[in-house]
């Protein structure tokens, strides 16, 4: 033998003054409309009609009718005035976490990159992309931002630091020197020299 329980929303009782405070939003032209709505859902509700009944007559679900049914049981008018907390809040990021991004994003480069880029922040903490902006907008570290001159890790920088400098200050006869900065998968040209005689 099996038993079927049919469920039946609470029954909402109102007090003399929340009947008449529902009535007027209810009927109200400068109220904002989802108050008016939410008003007719719990007045309908007081009325004793169910809750599939009202979502139909009013034009909404019937989940809406019946969380402002348990807001209102909740909170009453209160509960109404106020919209209903939002789903997917977002989650809350260890505080270890967030001062290892922030430490890793200070201190560290990746390997094979000049700088942290968010994906590989974010794959090497394991986080997600977006929780790695929010840290670096909350700490405002932007990392393709240089601000000071970074000394280049080649072996044989200095030697080529000395030659460039040498064409400018003892340029051969009859010399063009061009210098090429090299940008992120781009090469522009930012400077240009002429030694004629």
């Amino acid at each position: 033998m099996m038993l079927f329980m049919s469920r039946t929303a609470e029954p909402i009782i109102l007090l003399p003054e929340e009947r008449s405070t529902l009535d007027t939003w209810a009927r109200g032209r400068s109220i904002p409309a989802r108050l008016v709505e939410r008003a007719k859902i719990i007045g309908m509700a007081a009325d004793g009609i169910h809750s599939k009944e009202i979502a139909r007559r009013l034009g909404v679900s019937r989940p809406t009718v019946q969380l402002w049914r348990q807001r209102f049981l909740a909170l009453r008018l209160n509960g109404l005035e106020k919209d209903a907390p939002r789903p997917g809040r977002i989650p809350e990021i260890p505080k270890k976490k967030i001062d290892a991004v922030v430490n890793a994003t200070l201190h560290s480069t990746p390997l094979n990159a000049t700088h942290w880029s968010v994906r590989s922040m974010a794959e090497a903490q394991s986080i997600s992309r977006m929780a790695v902006q929010r840290i670096w907008k909350q700490h405002n570290l932007k990392p393709h931002l240089v601000e000071s001159f970074k000394l280049s890790r080649d072996r044989h920088f200095l030697d080529k630091l000395h030659d460039v400098v040498g064409l400018y200050v003892n340029p051969p006869d009859k010399a063009l020197v061009l210098c090429v900065d090299e940008k992120s998968q781009s090469k522009r040209l930012t400077g240009l020299s002429l030694a004629c005689p």
